[in-house]
């Protein structure tokens, strides 16, 4: 998903979901697919586009998740002080391999920008039918001019170093079911930039990334070890639960590496309906990124917004913050605005912290807080669009669109 920092306007006309589909009831028993128990019919987008413009009788087959895909798009277009004009297309599709089995999803967004920016990530996870193992994927092209502003979260927004890469990534990952809701996998990641430019710096100050070692082409290859409890209700959106991911990297130059390094990631989170008896959600979600040993290439480094999924740290454009180890926390809360569970809204608060190169400490943390705005695109799927407005330090704002909730 493109993260777009600083002022950027969505063109409402533009923002509807252009396929929707529920095409197959699943298991009325299945907890990870059952809708909130509600005296109001609940309403979607799609729902509302039928209604509108007068389409005529419409209605699904199901309103949950099955065997056959729901599919979910959004089309938007806006302007960024970073990009310029922009173009994004985003979605998802969620579906079960088996009536029994976990909802599979895959997550896919595409977008393009006045600046020259092109990403295309397609993210996955894949349950097979009896929930023994789950697939989970990520694979993404990047074509990316984007400001570096040194190491650590002591750095100033002023400093800003242009630079210019491509980049590609493919990760994945097989968990095995252990016993309850613990799952131990591994997987294979790498992570390819080249074509690394940055311009002459007029100041005479070498820019954080020269000191610290960049070249033109870099490659990060090895192999990752997971560890997964999950008791959610709903992985697209969650009301009640736990969940933890414990992960080892281990860069190796016998894969292809350009160093040998190794990093952790720590992703835990839980949910609380909160009160108790109502729709609302309290969501909690902690993420440390860290590295180990070694010295990783610089765009390698823990970064803002450069988590698996490029959620960690609203508030903040895409890069603000690097290091070598990130300390994260944030809390959000969700609530319904409308009954029909067609409108909601969010607020929420996070903090983040860096250190600079490997082997330093912690520095400065940087908060991060605003409210958002939640639009029902699939009943069935559980699948929200998302805008965040948010606010941090040093004049940082901006805001923020997703499809499904972040964490």
């Amino acid at each position: 998903m493109l993260r777009i920092g600083h002022l950027f306007l969505i063109i409402s006309g533009l923002l509807l979901p252009v396929a929707n589909y529920a095409l197959n009831r699943g298991d009325p028993h299945d907890r990870s697919l059952a809708m909130p128990a509600d005296s109001v019919t609940q309403k979607d987008l799609m729902d509302m586009m039928h209604t509108m413009f007068r389409l005529g009788p419409y209605s699904r087959k199901s309103d949950s998740v099955g065997v056959k895909p729901v599919w979910s798009v959004m089309p938007a277009a806006g302007y960024a002080l970073q990009s310029r004009m922009a173009v994004l297309v985003s979605g998802n599709v969620a579906f079960r391999t088996a009536p029994q089995a976990r909802i599979s999803v895959i997550n896919y967004s595409t977008a393009y920008t006045q600046n020259g920016q092109f990403t295309l990530p397609i993210l996955w996870n894949i349950w097979n039918k009896n929930n023994n193992y789950d697939f989970i994927g990520d694979m993404r092209f990047y074509s990316y001019p984007q400001s570096t502003y040194g190491l650590g979260s002591s750095t100033y927004i002023g400093n800003q170093n242009p630079m210019d890469y491509d980049y590609i990534r493919f990760s994945g990952t097989v968990l095995r079911h252990v016993t309850g809701q613990f799952y131990l996998g591994s997987g294979f990641v790498i992570d390819n930039h080249w074509n690394i430019s940055h311009p002459a710096s007029g100041t005479g100050i070498l820019p954080g990334f020269v000191n610290y070692g960049t070249a033109t082409h870099t490659v990060s290859s090895g192999l990752t070890f997971s560890s997964v409890f999950d008791s959610r209700d709903v992985p697209i959106s969650a009301s009640k639960g736990f969940y933890a991911m414990f992960q080892f990297r281990n860069n190796l130059t016998s894969l292809g590496s350009t160093a040998n390094w190794s990093s952790a990631v720590l992703d835990v989170r839980k949910y609380f309906k909160f009160p108790v008896n109502s729709a609302n959600v309290l969501a909690l979600w902690s993420y440390d990124w860290l590295t180990l040993s070694g010295r990783p290439p610089y765009l390698d480094l823990p970064s803002t917004l450069w988590d698996a999924n490029t959620n960690a740290g609203r508030g903040y454009i895409q890069g603000r913050f690097r290091g070598a180890q990130m300390v994260y926390g944030e809390a959000e809360y969700r609530y319904r605005i409308s009954s029909n569970g067609l409108v909601g809204g969010v607020f929420f608060v996070n903090a983040q912290s860096f250190s600079a190169a490997p082997g330093t400490k912690l520095q400065a943390i940087q908060p991060g807080y605003g409210p958002g705005l939640r639009l029902k695109l699939n009943k069935a799927s559980n699948t929200n669009i998302c805008l965040d407005y948010g606010f941090g330090t040093q004049g940082s704002r901006g805001l923020f669109v997703n499809v499904g909730d972040l964490f």
